[in-house]
């Protein structure tokens, strides 16, 4: 003997699934909708709605069968097992609303095209019901956009805005800005130390490591390409060389600190007249 499918399930799981996706598109905000307490529990209360629903549904047809006639309650539940879905086959063809083929003479149109003819099916009963929830939520949608004012995708990004301008803002209170114009020349060896250690990392590879100059120019003399000095050399590591083959601009992978901590190493270097050096390049600088 096949078992029945729970047809009171079924009907309670997809009414709750229906109510569960619509909510999931309308609320707004970020993340899941059913993790919002009040939206859980909105959810909970429609679970158990429908279940008391069909509590009381299945007590009403208890009730109801009880004060009937043996006769009439054997004809009624005859007609309950008839339109009862049993299985897989049962409830696809619940679904579909599709006539056998035996019954097929009797929703035949009496037109034809060419000799095909047109069966009168009706919709099926998933469309139907999908319809229908279309028009449900049209319904929730224009009460709560248009009649309560929800908000809508506009107030969503000007609060999206409103929040990343208060993170950028405290973001900029924990940086430490650098004022270019009144840079000195510092001598802590702390972050000479730590210029030392960047600029034989990503700059020996042009400047060497001494800073005689390769591919990159002299560090050691006094001239310089794009000027000499505290200000000029933490410009030219931070914004770059001279487009098209000057060296990248650093500004993008270290912070200003470690830029001028860079610089700072760089003016240590003068004087140093390593061996082997590079020819001077640019104009002599002078303070």
């Amino acid at each position: 003997m096949k078992n029945k499918l729970p047809i009171t399930f079924i009907r309670v799981f997809l009414i709750f699934a229906i109510v569960f996706i619509a909510t999931e598109i309308i609320v707004p905000g970020d993340g899941v909708a059913f993790m919002n307490p009040p939206v859980a529990s909105f959810l909970l209360i429609v679970l158990l709605t429908l279940i008391i629903v069909e509590k009381i549904k299945d007590a009403s047809e208890k009730l109801y069968t009880d004060h009937i006639s043996k006769e009439e309650r054997d004809a009624y539940l005859a007609e309950k097992e008839k339109n009862q879905i049993k299985d897989w086959k049962s409830l696809v063809q619940s679904l579909t609303s599709v006539r056998a083929i035996n019954d097929e003479e009797e929703i035949i149109l009496d037109h034809d095209y060419d000799g095909i003819k047109e069966l009168d099916n009706d919709l099926p009963p998933w469309w139907v019901y999908m319809f229908y929830a279309t028009i449900v939520s049209a319904v929730v949608y224009l009460g709560y956009y248009e009649v309560f004012d929800g908000e809508n995708q506009i107030d969503e990004y000007n609060e999206q805005v409103a929040i990343a301008e208060k993170e950028i803002e405290a973001y900029r209170k924990t940086v430490k800005v650098l004022d270019i114009s009144t840079m000195e020349v510092s001598s802590d060896a702390a972050a000479l130390n730590k210029g030392k250690k960047i600029f034989k990392t990503n700059c020996a590879a042009c400047h060497m490591v001494d800073g005689r100059g390769s591919i990159g120019p002299n560090l050691t003399d006094e001239y310089w390409i794009l000027g000499g000095g505290i200000k000029n050399i933490y410009n030219t590591i931070s914004e770059g060389g001279r487009d098209g083959k000057g060296m990248i601009a650093w500004k993008n992978s270290f912070s200003p600190e470690k830029i001028q901590q860079v610089a700072n190493y760089i003016i240590s270097l003068q004087g140093t007249n390593p061996d082997k050096a590079k020819a001077p390049e640019g104009d002599k600088w002078e303070e």
